[in-house]
């Protein structure tokens, strides 16, 4: 036990450099790795714990509106059920590959340890370009994608909900195609629905309330005043708009916000509920006259007290981490930062609110639906508000009491206490054999 502790630790930094940056799985695992040597994790358990309990590829073949037959690649990985059932968004995206949904399923293990929800992690995906589709063919998609993940969704299974190209109406077409395979209606398969058929309030902007609370906290723990500071926001879909939107209500001023497009700069600060409607009229930002054009890359480097990149994965990488000057990252997308650049981030004193906490608030409301459903009684929006303030809030607050008791990063403080949750609870239930 003592030598693969040894290796893993000696390796450690071996790793970093062999393993490429754009590879979501392997980023996680790097993290992974510092935790279980934290934890002087159990060879088993940490072998266990680093492999998806399952992971399942169908072929879903379409008739297109052309009368031409497709066949797409879908995705569902379990990660962990070891907390309950796993649970995690659907992607529908061109560039959705496996080790990326491993990755994001991973993750979502850990969110959930986190924040004390009783679900394991998963994550599932479809290869395919949702803006290229008409309504009929992304209706063909999602429904011979559930009927091929009967035997995997299920309420006390495995939950899905929604995700990059995914929304409400899919989750909808998703409960309605399971419901009509077992013959009656069952709303809790799925989370993130419309209102009307079981979906819960507050569920559409948890993600975003959830990364501007953490944000908040955040800056109170490093003495910034919020109607002070400025913040530059890095994607402009649901997450990033609402987390922009949100905190220009705490009196933040917005410097900078971008999309797919390009991004747009103005110091006296944009107008978020202006860029809202406009992004809601034209699709995009491109051609907003609220602020100056500037590129991708020069929004992740503005002069800033937060940044939060609410896109894709690996925006922050080796190549550009020196030159970001925010006080506090808060991750409003998943895997936003690789592993590499998380050392020179430290250098720097920048304080990074990792993922699996920032933008936990969407899995944390998507529990509260799943609670609902399960009881058939609603909450009003404010106490699902409340409830989920409260649950971020002491989130925040024991992972930054781990990165001081540790001495590491709120990242791999994150991971200590996701890991040794899940591990002790390993422990307790034995492995079946």
């Amino acid at each position: 036990m003592e030598n693969f502790h040894g290796e893993l630790h000696a390796n450690n930094e071996l790793t970093l450099l062999k393993k490429s940056e754009e590879n979501p799985f392997e980023s996680m695992m790097q993290r992974f790795d510092v935790a279980a040597d934290i934890l002087k994790l159990d060879q088993g358990v940490y072998e266990y714990l680093k492999t998806p309990a399952r992971q399942i590829i169908v072929s879903i073949p379409v008739q297109m509106d052309n009368g031409k037959v497709e066949v797409f690649e879908g995705y569902r990985v379990i990660h962990n059920d070891i907390l309950g059932p796993s649970k995690g968004g659907i992607r529908f995206a061109p560039d959705v590959h496996l080790d990326e949904i491993k990755a994001l399923a991973a993750w979502m293990t850990w969110k959930c340890a986190i924040l004390n929800i009783p679900f394991g992690g998963a994550k599932g995906g479809v290869k395919c370009d949702p803006t290229k589709l008409s309504k009929s063919e992304l209706e063909k998609i999602t429904r011979r994608y559930t009927a091929s993940m009967m035997d995997v969704f299920g309420e006390e299974k495995d939950i899905p909900a929604p995700d990059m190209g995914t929304n409400e109406q899919v989750m909808a077409w998703i409960m309605d195609t399971y419901s009509m395979h077992i013959r009656h209606t069952e709303t809790a398969v799925v989370t993130g629905k419309p209102i009307i058929i079981g979906g819960s309030e507050g569920r559409k902007e948890a993600t975003g309330r959830g990364v501007m609370q953490v944000t908040i906290t955040a800056m109170n723990k490093l003495g910034i005043v919020p109607t002070e500071s400025t913040v530059a926001v890095q994607g402009f879909g649901n997450v990033g708009s609402l987390t922009a939107e949100l905190l220009s209500q705490q009196g933040c001023k917005i410097i900078g916000i971008s999309d797919v497009t390009g991004g747009y700069y103005n110091k006296s600060g944009i107008n978020i509920p202006e860029a809202i409607a406009y992004v809601q009229q034209n699709k995009t930002l491109k051609g907003f006259k609220g602020g100056d054009k500037i590129t991708q890359e020069e929004l992740l480097e503005l002069e800033c007290d937060v940044l939060i990149p609410a896109a894709k994965e690996d925006q922050i990488t080796a190549k550009n981490a020196s030159k970001i000057k925010a006080k506090i990252i808060a991750e409003g997308a998943n895997g936003p930062t690789t592993a590499l650049a998380d050392p020179i981030l430290k250098e720097k004193g920048i304080l990074v609110i990792p993922d699996i906490l920032a933008n936990a608030g969407g899995v944390t409301v998507s529990y509260f639906e799943w609670v609902q459903d399960r009881v058939g009684y609603f909450w009003s929006l404010d106490r699902v508000n409340r409830r989920l303030e409260r649950m971020m809030r002491l989130a925040f607050d024991s992972v930054y009491t781990t990165s001081k008791e540790y001495n590491v990063t709120l990242r791999i403080a994150a991971y200590v206490m996701a890991i040794d949750k899940v591990s002790k609870t390993l422990k307790l239930r034995g492995i079946y054999a």
